[in-house]
């Protein structure tokens, strides 16, 4: 066999699409049509230079020197299978992915990240079709063959998780050139991070995790901190895309510290809302019952007796879920399957390797990769090759370890890296026989690492492990500096502990956030609370956040996503900033935060994590400022009023309304008198409720206050149509709409337009009634108030139905009902029904009719709503 070329080559993998069910079809013929499949595409390969480098079922992996025949090659094979006479109803359809790079080349192949990015841009194509990288169009766009031409199908996420990628398709004529959307992270559906260093090895973990999957619901990956088994389930996930039509959503778990919020974050990373007066636990195991999804729970050791709760929950209410967890321990529920996740296969010091037998050892590949990452000069050499197999030997093999070993080549050479880890293994081999050997593995790195520091990075290491979740640069010049770490040198300093690899970044937008490793958080967590001025990070760190949630309050009146989003990516850290104000004694603080966050936890769906705060803070600071205690007790109450607990909303209100009396705040007085009218007019007391609203407008025309005015003013339109008084309602509306126009508050005019298209509809006018919804769903749709995009698809729907467009009807008020869902807003939900229920009787489908009025009727008793 001819030696295979090394330097530059261009990769060219192949495979047959739906090949299992070619296979199921063709029987014992598959065997004669793959022989024929194989034979073509060799005598088009080897006629143009190709070198087969492996066979592995129906695919063909094969390497040229030069790109142009690769591409070549890869034309003339499927002019060859698109012309040949496959059995009749036998579709042979190859798919093609060309990739050019200068991959390390062992006795046995290829290794490197340029042969697997070659074969995941093969994976993503279809049969017919095939892909280039940039790197093989840049050295074959100006030498097209005659009839060819490329396609620029822009940049993809492929399924190794790391950077989009920039990809092309060879069009030739006479041959098939329009195909579905490539098989790629960024068109199917889930949530997988990027990551920012390529996958090594693990082909047979990936092999064993993917048919262990295939045969069970629940399987959790094992191992000890540090051994790859996020990493691991993060790329079997990306692999497995295909296989879930409902997509694939990975729950990071490390930042939480409360089992409660458990559930939370898990309907958060699927979308799904809370409904008022309904647990979390049944919506989310409802969204769930027809979904073919698969769920990953990323680190669930340290909350393993409310992951497991969750995980058996779900699993049985939802049969075409399938769950896939890692942890230290398994989470111990039936019909779970675990997988021990093994470090990387180490070199074997008793018989010597040549350097090519030594860099085909994943672990050894993995310290290669990592070390050229900071220090691109690396190579393994003779004088170095037994220090780099002692450095992975060593580390037994443990991802994380080895990374922040390869990553002080910058400043060491090899073999004292070996010589360090050698001195601080021995001395932690006498430390506590109670502590199993990998942690005490795991130990000596972090220790190693971190004695590598200057005293700034130690420092600075120590303070960034206060942060739960990521964090911005912004914060950690606030709350990390002082004291040997000055503001100017906080982005230096950050910047060298990225180099090391005990950073990350996550560029998202306009501006990077950063994260530890959870490994690296705990360990700088425990050197912080063994230092002194913990207690004051910590503090600083709590301030910081009061400081960005009371920033951000009064942008959350109005329709600032830019805020809202910000505060979602900020929730672990405000999390913790509560909880440390709750434990340490200074739950004033707390209520300082919630007082702020009512708002952001209203919009965003957090109704019952934001009343447990908001509760919590409350009791454990009767002694703070009035006026405080008041705006907290208020935003307490209009979430307790949105999911439907009526009682403790009316209660809370009136607490704050009497607060805000006593300090004479009319602005307060007036905004919990509009949330008692609320309260009120859901429970079907409109006297009550006009009498609230009326007063609240009282103070709002005294105080000059514009949208307060304008809001009491729709709140009693409202009230005016319910009891026919359309003259009044119209007036009052009217007025109100003029008064938000003034004040540029388009979520106010959309409110506002929206009552004046209720008044008109049930006046009998269609025409204006649709002209007012659709007016008040385009301001809606621009400022992203779904809640209101409901309301409005909803009224549209009913302006169809009374002029008996009944078709359309029924779909305004689907698309509206599937909002509320999602949204969790239950009087909407409960509407809707009511009007889908109406629309299916109406078209005389009465069983389907009764269930949507019956679904309807439980929501509406739930809420108390009389009417």
């Amino acid at each position: 066999m001819a030696p295979l070329p090394t330097g530059t080559v261009t990769f060219l993998f192949t495979d047959i699409e739906d090949s299992t069910r070619l296979l199921e079809y063709l029987g014992s013929r598959y065997a004669e049509v793959l022989a024929e499949y194989r034979q073509l595409l060799r005598t088009a390969f080897q006629e143009r230079g190709g070198f087969e480098v492996d066979t592995q079922g129906d695919s063909l992996f094969v390497t040229f020197p030069r790109a142009k025949d690769a591409l070549l090659a890869a034309i003339a094979a499927q002019q060859a299978i698109f012309a040949h006479p496959w059995p009749e109803g036998a579709a042979v359809r190859v798919r093609m992915g060309l990739h050019t790079g200068a991959p390390l080349s062992v006795e046995t192949g290829y290794v490197g990240v340029d042969v697997h990015r070659a074969a995941r841009i093969g994976a993503a194509g279809h049969g017919g079709q095939i892909l280039l990288s940039q790197a093989t169009h840049i050295l074959i766009e100006e030498d097209l063959p005659p009839g060819a031409s490329l396609r620029d199908l822009g940049e993809h996420r492929l399924k190794d998780l790391t950077r989009p990628v920039r990809l092309f398709q060879v069009i030739v004529a006479g041959l098939p050139a329009d195909f579905p959307p490539l098989r790629l992270l960024s068109i199917l559906p889930n949530n997988l991070p990027i990551q920012l260093t390529s996958f090594i090895g693990r082909d047979r973990e990936m092999a064993e995790v993917k048919h262990l999957l295939a045969t069970t619901r629940s399987l959790t990956l094992t191992g000890t901190g540090g051994c790859g088994k996020t990493r691991l389930a993060l790329q079997v996930a990306a692999d497995l895309l295909d296989e879930f039509p409902d997509g694939v959503w990975l729950v990071e778990l490390a930042a939480l510290s409360d089992a409660t919020l458990i559930t939370r974050t898990v309907a958060s990373a699927l979308h799904v809302r809370e409904e008022p007066g309904r647990p979390l636990v049944v919506t989310l195991s409802e969204s769930l019952r027809t979904k073919r999804l698969l769920l990953v729970l990323d680190n669930c050791e340290h909350l393993i007796a409310a992951c497991a709760h969750l995980a058996e929950t779900l699993l049985l209410t939802s049969p075409t879920l399938k769950l896939l967890a890692t942890s230290r321990e398994r989470l111990g529920i039936p019909g779970e399957m675990t997988y021990s996740v093994p470090s990387l296969p180490v070199p074997d010091l008793r018989r010597p390797a040549s350097i090519e037998q030594l860099t085909q050892v994943d672990s050894v590949r993995l310290f290669v990769e990592r070390a050229v990452s900071s220090q691109p000069e690396f190579r393994v050499i003779d004088t170095n090759a037994l220090a780099v197999a002692r450095i992975c030997h060593a580390l037994e093999g443990i991802p994380l370890a080895i990374e922040l070993a390869a990553a002080r080549v910058k400043v060491l050479s090899a073999q004292q890296i070996a010589k360090r880890l050698d001195d601080r293994f021995r001395l932690l081999t006498e430390g506590s026989r109670t502590v199993s050997p990998r942690q005490q593995t795991l130990q000596a790195t972090m220790d190693w690492s971190y004695e590598l520091l200057s005293e700034s990075e130690r420092i600075l290491l120590r303070r960034l492990s206060v942060f739960a979740g990521g964090f911005s640069l912004e914060a950690v010049e606030t709350i990390c500096s002082g004291d040997s770490v000055e503001v100017r040198q906080a982005l230096d300093l950050l910047t060298h502990l990225v180099d090391k690899s005990l950073v990350m970044v996550d560029h998202q937008g306009e501006g990077a956030r950063y994260r530890l490793l959870e490994t690296v958080r705990q360990y700088g967590r425990d050197r912080l609370l063994a230092s002194r001025g913990a207690e004051e990070v910590r503090a600083r760190h709590r301030d910081w956040y009061v400081e960005l949630a009371e920033q951000a309050e009064p942008m959350l009146a109005g329709p600032d996503e830019a805020w809202l989003d910000r505060l979602d990516k900020e929730q672990d850290n405000l999390r913790a900033a509560i909880d440390f104000s709750l434990r340490s004694g200074q739950a004033e603080a707390a209520l300082r935060l919630g007082a702020a966050l009512w708002q952001f936890w209203q919009v965003r769906g957090y109704w019952t994590e934001g009343r447990q705060w908001l509760e919590a803070a409350l009791d454990g600071s009767r002694g703070a400022p009035p006026a405080l205690r008041a705006k907290a007790m208020r935003g307490a109450g209009v979430l307790a009023q949105i999911q439907g607990d009526h009682e403790r909303a009316h209660t809370l209100s009136e607490e704050s309304l009497a607060l805000f009396r006593a300090l004479g705040d009319k602005h307060g007085m007036a905004r919990a008198l509009s949330t008692l009218g609320n309260v009120a007019y859901h429970q079907g007391d409109y006297t009550a409720a006009s009498e609230l609203h009326e007063e609240s407008l009282v103070y709002g025309r005294e105080l000059g206050d514009a949208p307060l005015v304008a809001t009491s003013l729709v709140n009693l339109a409202s009230i005016a149509d319910h009891h026919g008084d359309f003259d009044r309602a119209s007036a009052l509306c009217r007025e109100s709409l003029t008064m938000f126009r003034h004040a540029r508050d388009k979520r106010g005019a959309a409110a506002a337009l929206n009552m004046l298209g209720i008044l008109a509809r049930d006046q009998g006018n269609y025409p204006e009634a649709r002209a007012r919804f659709e007016e008040s769903l385009a301001l809606r749709r621009e400022f992203g108030d779904k809640r209101g995009i409901a309301a409005s698809l909803d009224n549209l729907g009913l302006v169809a139905w009374e002029q008996r467009d009944y078709e359309a009807a029924r779909a305004l008020y689907e698309e509206s009902l599937t909002l509320r869902r999602e949204l969790g807003d239950k009087h909407g939900i409960a509407a809707s029904l009511d009007h889908m229920g109406l629309a299916a009787w109406h078209q005389g489908d009465y069983r389907q009719a009764t269930a949507l009025l019956e679904e309807s009727l439980t929501v509406r008793k739930a809420l108390g709503d009389k009417a």
